[in-house]
């Protein structure tokens, strides 16, 4: 009963609600992405490498071998190095953006957690913990001068 209790807890949070809603994002990503790096990066880059199409690229370890009817009787068997390169064009680019994103969101939170910072409002934590911090500088003040 008790994992039933801290499953309950855990989805109730919200956690799992966050997860899901990330995920969905997330895969949503990875097709925006696709359409990225195979319709917009890769045809200048096919331009200049003279029409080169990498999904195509591969090294050939064995060929396609038919018998006499023209059935094909061996598969061909190959290393598609091309693939691989346009996924790792894919990985470099959702690296890249999730980095500038993260990098941003840093920022905000820098920002927000200043408390110098008046045109952004200080979330509550970080307000309760300034006037705690206060209030122990004065008393330490008080207590000095008891001394």
């Amino acid at each position: 009963m008790k994992i039933l209790q801290e499953f309950k807890e855990f989805a109730v949070k919200g956690n799992m609600m966050d997860m899901a809603i990330g995920i969905i994002i997330g895969a949503s990503f990875n097709q925006v992405i696709d359409v990225l790096v195979k319709q917009v990066l890769l045809p200048p880059l096919s331009l200049l490498s003279d029409g080169i199409n990498l999904d195509n690229k591969k090294f050939i370890l064995r060929e396609t071998q038919t018998n006499t009817l023209g059935e094909v009787s061996i598969q061909e068997v190959a290393i598609s190095y091309g693939q691989f390169i346009e996924t790792f064009l894919d990985f470099l680019i959702v690296g890249f953006t999730i980095f500038i994103v993260v990098k941003f969101i840093n920022r905000l939170n820098k920002k927000a957690e200043d408390p110098s910072d008046k045109t952004i409002s200080t979330p509550k934590n970080i307000q309760l913990l300034m006037d705690m911090n206060e209030l122990l500088k004065e008393q330490n003040k008080i207590l000095k001068q008891k001394k």
